[in-house]
């Protein structure tokens, strides 16, 4: 025989699972710690610098 089961408290627990999983996901698509994130603009910073270092400035464009 089979278990009875409550479908209300069922549907919640899916839809925790769910929620969890994708909680998960977007942890690892977008969570990052403040060192990383300070990290990443002190390296967009450095290249564009280094970019800017680079360009040519014709004479007649001054």
């Amino acid at each position: 025989m089979a278990d009875i089961i409550n479908l209300r408290r069922h549907r919640k627990k899916i839809a925790r699972e769910q929620a969890e999983q994708t909680a998960a996901a977007r942890r690892l698509e977008f969570g990052r710690t403040k060192v990383q994130r300070e990290a990443e603009r002190t390296a967009e910073r450095l290249g564009a610098a280094s970019l800017d270092g680079h360009l040519r400035i014709r004479e007649d464009e001054t």
